[in-house]
């Protein structure tokens, strides 16, 4: 059960953190700290409900708000001091200035402005005095401060004109490339037209392709019926032509002998005779054509 804490602007605080008096003195710190925050600021502080979570981060909000302000009290400590020893030092140099007769109101007015002159200048160097050292120092450290600048500028100048000339070239690649897209562009139609046609064409030669397919089948069917076998080759047909040739020469002697044979002498007997041994010559010729024959179909084998 949360707990309200009574008490106009106190936060809520939860069961969980009550756990300890590390957890009280932290919440006691963290209301102190909050309630200094905004009375400072003129307002109340709003309620809301304490966590773990929201303890642990005010604190450390506080410890790090307190630390600053610590600092920075010292630091304003220090500047007053400082500017009320300038005050002092600057009084006693007017009494000074006043007893030997230089006071500001007897001095000439161009006398007077070359001083502030000399005191705007000597701000402006965030120097502590006017003297010619401290000047110089002063001037110095302007002018390597400046040449650091020029040399910053001088390596910007390098790095924009690199620029530039990247920023160049890429217009004139840009220019190009622009070029060769309204080329491309015009190009699309022939191409359109050029695609068209070959597509045209695709499809007369696909076409063609299913006809030669089909009459090389018709062929192939047509072979297998004539009984053509691929042992059949065009090798094996030119050895038996020219063994034919062998055994038409051979065998031409015989056949101009028989178409002699209606000058045979009128003697049967030996007609007869000579019948039998054409015979015996033209049955070894054939025989001998098909042993050529034989041996021509096994080699091809």
């Amino acid at each position: 059960m949360n707990e309200m804490i009574s008490g106009v602007g106190e936060p809520v605080v939860t069961d969980a953190t009550k756990g300890g008096g590390s957890n009280a003195a932290r919440i006691a710190e963290v209301k102190a700290w909050l309630a200094a925050q905004f009375d400072a600021a003129g307002k109340e502080v709003p309620d809301f409900e304490y966590t773990p979570r929201s303890i642990a981060h005010l604190y450390n909000l506080a410890t790090v708000s307190q630390a600053k302000t610590q600092a920075a009290n010292i630091v304003a400590n220090d500047f007053r001091q400082k500017a009320a020893e300038y005050r002092s030092q600057a009084a006693r140099i007017r009494e000074i200035l006043e007893n030997v007769g230089l006071a500001q109101e007897s001095l000439p007015s161009n006398v007077v402005a070359s001083a502030q002159v000399l005191a705007n200048v000597a701000n402006l160097l965030n120097i502590r005095d006017t003297e010619l050292s401290s000047f110089l120092v002063a001037m110095g450290d302007i002018s390597l401060r400046k040449t650091g600048v020029d040399e910053k500028r001088a390596k910007v100048h390098k790095e924009s004109k690199t620029l530039l000339e990247y920023t160049r070239k890429a217009i004139a690649r840009l220019t190009y490339l622009k070029r060769t897209l309204a080329q491309l562009e015009d190009d699309v139609a022939p191409c359109d037209a050029q695609m068209e046609n070959w597509k045209t064409n695709l499809g007369v030669m696909a076409s063609k392709e299913r006809q030669y397919k089909q009459q090389y089948n018709n062929y192939k069917a047509l072979l297998n019926r004539v009984g053509y076998t691929p042992e059949i080759n065009h090798g094996v047909l030119v050895e038996m032509a020219e063994h034919r040739k062998d055994l038409e020469k051979k065998t031409k002697p015989i056949l101009d002998t028989l178409r002699s044979y209606q000058d045979l002498p009128p003697d049967k007997a030996l007609a007869a005779l000579a019948i039998e041994d054409k015979k015996r010559q033209y049955a070894a010729a054939e025989k001998y054509l098909e042993d050529v024959l034989q041996s021509a179909l096994a080699t091809s084998d």
